[in-house]
C-alpha cells in the first residue's frame, strides 16, 4: 500500500506557464504566472489508486495592448490505474517503467477578466508513462483531454495537455510503523 503525491494539471487553461509553474516575469514584456496543482492518493488495490488533485492558479500578463489576469482553482476526484507488464497484452518500454491511465472529475473554475469565464464541472482523462527511478520516485509524463463544462459567458472550455513531472510514492506500513515507535 503506497500514497502518491505530486505536482499536475486536472483543469483547462489558455495560460502559459513557467517552468514548475512559476513564471515571475523576469524577461521584457512579461507578466506573472503561479500554478500550483498539488495531487494525493492512495492505492486501494494493485494497481489502483484513488485521490484527488487541487488546482490553484494566477496568471497577469505585463501591462500592454491586450493585457490580461486569471484565475483559477479547482478541486476534483482522481483516478489511476497502473497497467503491470505483460497485463492486458501490453509490455512496458523499461524493465522500471508503468503506463498508466488516469481520470478526474470536479469543480473549478477560470475566470480571465474581460475574457472567458467558466466556473462548473472540470473533467480530464488521459494516458501517461511512470519511469522508477528508484522504488518509490518517478519521472512521468502524461498527456490528457481537460474540459470545463458551466455557467459565465463561456459555457465549454477544454485543452489538450501535456505534463512532465516528478511523483513521490510513500509506503503506508512504514510510515504506520514510524507514528507508532514515537
Amino acid at each position: 500500500i503506497r500514497c502518491s503525491c505530486g505536482r499536475g494539471m486536472g483543469s483547462t487553461s489558455t495560460a502559459r506557464y513557467g517552468v514548475f509553474g512559476f513564471n515571475f516575469g523576469s524577461n521584457v514584456g512579461a507578466g506573472f504566472d503561479v500554478w500550483l496543482s498539488p495531487k494525493v492518493g492512495y492505492f486501494v488495490s494493485d494497481n489502483f489508486l484513488l485521490g484527488a488533485v487541487v488546482n490553484l492558479g494566477y496568471t497577469k500578463s505585463a501591462k500592454s495592448e491586450g493585457a490580461s489576469q486569471s484565475t483559477l482553482y479547482g478541486i476534483q476526484a482522481l483516478s489511476r490505474y497502473y497497467v503491470s507488464p505483460g497485463e492486458k497484452g501490453i509490455d512496458n518500454l523499461l524493465k522500471n517503467g508503468r503506463f498508466f491511465l488516469e481520470a478526474n472529475a470536479g469543480f473549478a473554475g477560470v475566470n480571465v477578466k474581460d475574457g472567458p469565464t467558466t466556473n462548473g464541472f472540470a473533467f480530464g482523462f488521459g494516458p501517461g508513462y511512470a519511469y522508477f527511478i528508484t522504488d518509490n520516485v518517478a519521472l512521468e509524463t502524461s498527456v490528457k483531454y481537460n474540459g470545463l463544462v458551466g455557467g459565465g459567458n463561456t459555457t465549454y472550455q477544454h485543452s489538450l495537455g501535456l505534463t512532465v513531472g516528478l511523483q513521490v510514492h510513500l509506503p503506508t506500513s512504514q510510515a504506520k510503523r514510524d507514528v507508532q515507535d514515537k
